[in-house]
């Protein structure tokens, strides 16, 4: 999937865009690797699409571009608002976006990523958001850092 990376260098909140609605998130303190990283590949414009396999879940997919972090403050249960990347090997890279009920996995089990973000402001727009990518398919995304 096509995305613009650029390097910036503040620390602000994360502003999502997914088709016409918007949010807010906050980084998690404890995937500090994992927000520099991201912070690189800022702002990142993609296609959301549904899960296949991880229940109420939407991703972005990024194949094998990945960053190096490992595992750090990984989950395989986020809740609805929770961001993940998963950066392993078992499955291409991925931001888990989820909307309600997800236990992360692939089609080959359960995969675990790194919660680095969670929402702050839009979180009543989850479950139309996911339901409009499961019924309508892709939807535009673009995640950056404000303020």
């Amino acid at each position: 999937m096509p995305h613009t990376r650029r390097m910036l260098r503040g620390m602000g909140e994360l502003l999502i865009r997914v088709g016409e609605f918007q949010f807010t998130a906050r980084w998690e303190d404890g995937a500090p690797r994992t927000r520099e990283a991201l912070q690189a590949w800022l702002p990142i414009r993609s296609k959301l699409i549904h899960c296949k396999w991880s229940g109420e879940s939407t991703w972005v997919p990024f194949g094998d571009e990945r960053p190096d972090v490992g595992y750090e403050n990984h989950t395989s249960h986020p809740a609805p608002g929770d961001l993940l990347i998963y950066t392993g090997t078992i499955s291409e890279c991925e931001i888990l976006f989820p909307y309600g009920a997800c236990s992360f996995s692939s089609r080959v089990g359960p995969l675990a990523g790194n919660h680095f973000a969670t929402l702050t402001g839009g979180q009543e727009q989850l479950t139309d958001m996911g339901r409009r990518v499961l019924w309508e398919g892709a939807q535009e995304i673009e995640i950056r850092e404000g303020g």
